[in-house]
């Protein structure tokens, strides 16, 4: 499994989905948990593929009617980076704290 060269705030979205997720979810199903367009979803989910932290497999039911769907899933180690990963960058973008502004009641005390 290779680390991402570059993760970005889509890229932890597309995580977040497959890592709350019990079971392996289709890509249109993470897009739409996620918010994020197809157009950003399907790359991430390939090179996230192509790294080693999800595993991808077509739908072996034919009697559902549409196209087939294919489904993503963290493998092991991706379970556990991905995991890190979120938690690193919901570190790094937590808003700082505000100081707090002294009331005039605090002033005169």
């Amino acid at each position: 499994m290779e680390p991402l060269s570059r993760v970005t705030p889509a890229t932890i979205d597309v995580l977040r989905v497959l890592d709350e997720s019990p079971d392996p979810c289709w890509g249109l199903l993470v897009i739409k948990s996620s918010g994020r367009p197809a157009g950003s979803v399907y790359p991430i989910l390939e090179r996230l593929e192509s790294t080693g932290w999800v595993t991808s497999s077509w739908e072996a039911d034919d009697s559902r009617p549409g196209p087939r769907r294919r489904y993503y899933e963290l493998t092991e180690g991706g379970a556990a980076a991905a995991s890190e990963t979120i938690a690193a960058f919901a570190s790094r973008v937590r808003p700082a704290t505000t100081p707090r502004v002294a009331t005039s009641s605090a002033m005169t005390a």
